[in-house]
């Protein structure tokens, strides 16, 4: 590859910035988490769960003296025995006097202790706040709204031909209600329309495309949790039941292990993998029951009919949420699915066990898929699952696995433990097997495959800080694969290796370095009826300088991607420079970006999270050569109204056109704008 765009670098290095440029509010320790998660996952996964519960401690912040070990570990960046460490700490020497008192609590290193603080409160006498959603009724509105300036192909076509068109407008348009009407009760309602889906009208249906809502009702009580409306449901370490959001390798060492936290409200814009319907969790002495039962749409891809004209079965279940064409269309809502059952959890001091059943059914049976990768999948309409995990805090070392059975099929196990040795180094270690006939439709437990069946692998991490500067973390997972996959026609292996070093020269400078390295199996290139699998290889190599100056942060970053298969190698490159304002007591904030990015093409891509109105995510893989540019500015008009304007643009050197299919722009300039209203009352 020519690094073509060498000419732009002074621009890249020599932007400047007027105060009108402000920082909307996302939340830098989720962007952290989310961007290293985003690698693995969906371009247009809904992250703002993770954000909402932070922004909101950082509202309300969570008294350290009450907290529960439910609460501590949405604090994903906390590891379990970091958490355990201060719930003993607290029963040994009572109450909390200061937030500095976690010094001296076992395994908190000062990195810990910064990432935590502008969420936590200690030492303070409660008084209520008419502030406080506990005592008064705290609502919020948000109204988001986007398109894409340009038309996409799918806006232009007939199906005159027997082409797919887009039935609605291209408007993307969200809406989040949000209320805590008495002190143990929250309501949450979201609707959403995405680009290219019906709204006022439509062949199938008027108005929003998904609805989403819930009431729910927490207390300390016999019944400690209830939900009406929609819910997650997250349990041991995710191999028999996670709904909801869920992250694995790449997010943090910490993110690795999961810590349940049993029922919760759903309140994502995804439209998969949530329940609907009522659970409750229920207390006795060290017991907690929770009963749940769900039944709901769901989207489906089904076979073709028979002579009947009845369909015959479904072959796989829609994740996307897009209902656009008349192919989407017909696919949603397609089948009923139903689920009920219950999980029983003990607790006593550091020990924690779990046993859950459920029972899944569909209104349509699954059919197996044509090539030979699909001999082990789901076959039928109902699957009952059944799952036992543990977790125990002995002194400075955490156990934890689950074992999950879908019966009359096969097994799933995850066991692992991790070590603080020191207050400067911490370990974890975690095996997983999953059969290749192992299914569950709520599976999301650690794995390199995206169906978490027919693998086995090793993790192991480290993340060291030898003074309150500097920190390094690392992992390792070693995976096989002993059966074949899509696009691999044989038993398969491969590890994934990532550094990262961070050093603050000081509460202003950071310095972050970070490589990672992929090598797995796929076929060959060949057009021949029989493929063998190649070795393939990625590597990627960052630099990122991050600095404050007054009201200014400045980002820069310098990103080199290198792929390698047998003959065929691709090498990316990506520069940008972020300048964030914040100025105290003003009512304007916000923030731009300029990059450069030159890739060979889509195995070269690189992926950069983008700051974006709130509660909104932009992490698009930067491809082909070109620049682009976004900018956020927010304006408060008073202390409950404000107003977000985001407008990105990506330019493409030597295309006369972008994207693919129905989302084909013709000409070389990408561009959208998104407005949100923000209203607190």
């Amino acid at each position: 590859m020519s690094f073509r765009m060498i000419s732009g670098i002074p621009v890249f290095l020599c932007v400047c910035v007027s105060p009108l440029f402000a920082q909307t509010e996302n939340d830098p320790t989720a962007e952290v988490i989310i961007e290293s998660a985003a690698e693995n996952a969906a371009e247009d996964l809904d992250y703002s769960s993770l954000e909402e519960n932070l922004i909101n401690y950082q509202k309300h912040p969570l008294d350290l003296n009450e907290a529960t070990k439910d609460q501590l570990a949405e604090f994903l960046f906390l590891t379990p025995i970091q958490i355990n460490n201060l719930l003993k700490y607290r029963t040994e020497n009572g109450r909390l006097i200061a937030l500095q008192e976690l010094q001296a609590v076992d395994s908190f290193d000062p990195a810990t202790i910064e990432k935590l603080l502008p969420y936590v409160t200690a030492g303070q006498i409660y008084t209520p706040d008419f502030k406080d959603p506990h005592h008064k009724n705290d609502q919020n509105l948000i109204i988001t709204y986007g398109q894409l300036i340009q038309k996409q192909r799918g806006y232009l076509i007939s199906d005159t031909a027997g082409r797919s068109y887009y039935e609605g407008s291209p408007q993307h348009i969200l809406v989040r209600y949000r209320a805590h009407p008495a002190r143990d009760v929250s309501a949450a309602f979201t609707m959403e329309k995405d680009p290219g889906e019906a709204f006022l009208s439509g062949s199938e249906k008027q108005g929003f495309d998904f609805y989403s809502g819930n009431i729910f009702y927490k207390n300390s009580g016999r019944i400690r949790k209830l939900i009406l409306g929609d819910y997650s449901l997250q349990f041991g370490q995710g191999l028999s039941m996670w709904s909801g959001l869920s992250f694995a390798k790449g997010a943090s060492l910490a993110a690795a292990v999961k810590q349940q936290d049993g029922l919760k409200p759903y309140t994502s814009a995804n439209e998969s993998m949530f329940l609907r319907g009522i659970a409750a969790s229920i207390a006795f002495k060290h017991f907690e029951l929770t009963p749940f039962a769900s039944m709901h749409k769901a989207d489906a891809t089904l076979s073709q009919t028979d002579t009947s004209g009845s369909s015959v079965g479904i072959t796989t279940l829609g994740q996307s949420g897009l209902h656009r064409t008349p192919a989407e269309i017909s696919r949603h809502n397609s089948v009923s699915q139903s689920v009920y059952g219950a999980n029983i959890r003990y607790e006593v001091n550091s020990f924690r066990a779990g046993v859950i059943f459920y029972h899944t059914a569909f209104s349509k049976s699954f059919i197996a898929g044509k090539h030979l990768y699909d001999k082990y999948d789901f076959t039928g309409s109902d699957l009952n699952n059944a799952g036992l995990y543990y977790n125990y805090n002995w002194q400075n070392m955490y156990f934890f696995g689950e074992a999950s059975h879908s019966l009359n099929s096969g097994f799933a196990m995850l066991n692992g433990t991790m070590a603080s040795l020191s207050k400067q180094v911490s370990v974890v270690l975690l095996y997983r097997n999953y059969q290749k006939n192992y299914y569950s439709f709520y599976n999301q437990g650690m794995a390199e495959g995206s169906n978490g069946t027919a693998e086995k692998g090793l993790y192991t991490g480290i993340v060291i800080n030898p003074d309150s500067k500097t920190e390094l973390s690392a992992y390792a997972d070693v995976f096989r694969f002993p059966w074949l996959k899509y696009g691999v026609d044989a038993p398969s292996h491969g590890y994934e290796i990532q550094c990262r070093f961070s050093y603050s020269a000081n509460k202003k400078m950071q310095l972050i370095v970070r490589y990672r390295l992929k090598f797995k199996q796929e076929n060959d290139d060949s057009t021949a009826t029989v493929h063998f699998p190649e070795d393939v290889q990625n590597q990627n190599f960052r630099l990122e300088l991050d600095y404050k100056a007054g009201p200014f942060q400045f980002r820069n970053r310098a990103e080199l991607s290198l792929y390698k298969k047998e003959a065929a190698h691709e090498q990316g490159v990506l520069l940008y420079q972020d300048i964030l304002y914040k100025p105290m007591r003003s009512r304007f904030s916000g923030n731009l970006r300029f990059a450069l990015f030159d890739t060979d093409g889509f195995n070269s891509r690189i992926y950069a999270f983008e700051n974006d109105v709130l509660y909104s995510y932009s992490i698009p893989a930067y491809q082909n050569c070109g620049t682009r540019f976004y900018v956020n500015a927010k304006y408060k008009f008073k202390r409950s109204a404000d107003l977000s304007v985001r407008y990105a643009i990506s330019s493409y050197a030597n295309q006369e056109e972008t994207g693919s299919g129905t989302d084909l722009i013709e000409g070389h300039n990408r561009s959208e704008i998104k407005i949100q209203l923000a209203f607190q009352f």
